[in-house]
């Protein structure tokens, strides 16, 4: 069993994590990281599903952003799934430019976009610490992953647990191997990110 219906319309959306190189001149441009990949072995393994995935990452957002640009690039695509990962730019805006957002109004705008989704893919955020500095950021996103995790269980909506995943990844290979950077992942994370999506989904 699938949580996917034949002829669903598959939106996948959040940050720079999603964006990954799309075309934002080609609105079914997927871009190169995990939601291409996904679209890719979705349509691989099950084609008797005919599913129809669209982009709508953007890079830099935080959830105010998501939140402010919904109507436009969700509501008005008319999915019948919706995919979203959004909260390290929350964090990382924090430290590097002194912008805290803290888990009340993240909470707050998690919940906004979430509340016109009936079904529902909600991804973890995650940092994979590859600077001393990072692993400070812990304090700051474990309360959001808390968020993420409640609000999938009140929605019992499909969770994919993305932060432990890639922490797992990098106690045996080095944090470097999945996200050299720490944040973005490398072209194994967004292998390793679209194998767990399409696992939580039930097209593992």
């Amino acid at each position: 069993m699938t949580f996917l219906a034949p002829h669903d319309r598959v939106l996948l959306t959040g940050d720079s994590v999603t964006d990954w190189g799309r075309d934002r001149s080609d609105p079914a441009s997927l871009g190169h990281g995990y939601a291409g990949i996904v679209a890719a072995l979705a349509g691989a393994r099950r084609p008797d599903l005919a599913l129809t995935f669209l982009n709508r990452g953007v890079g830099g957002d935080t959830s105010a952003m998501l939140r402010a640009r919904w109507d436009a690039d969700a509501v008005a695509l008319a999915p019948t799934v919706v995919s979203i990962l959004i909260g390290i730019n929350d964090t990382w805006r924090r430290y590097d430019a002194g912008e805290p957002t803290s888990t009340d109004e993240y909470e707050e705008n998690l919940r906004a976009v979430v509340g016109t989704v009936d079904r529902l893919v909600l991804i973890e955020p995650f940092v994979v610490p590859v600077t001393a500095a990072q692993h400070a950021w812990r304090e700051d996103l474990d309360p959001r992953i808390a968020v993420v995790r409640r609000v999938a269980a009140e929605r019992r909506a499909v969770l994919v647990p993305a932060d432990g995943l890639f922490a797992a990844a990098a106690a045996k290979t080095g944090a470097e191997t999945w996200a050299s950077d720490g944040v973005h992942p490398t072209s194994a994370g967004h292998g390793l990110l679209a194998e767990a999506w399409l696992a939580a989904v039930g097209l593992g």
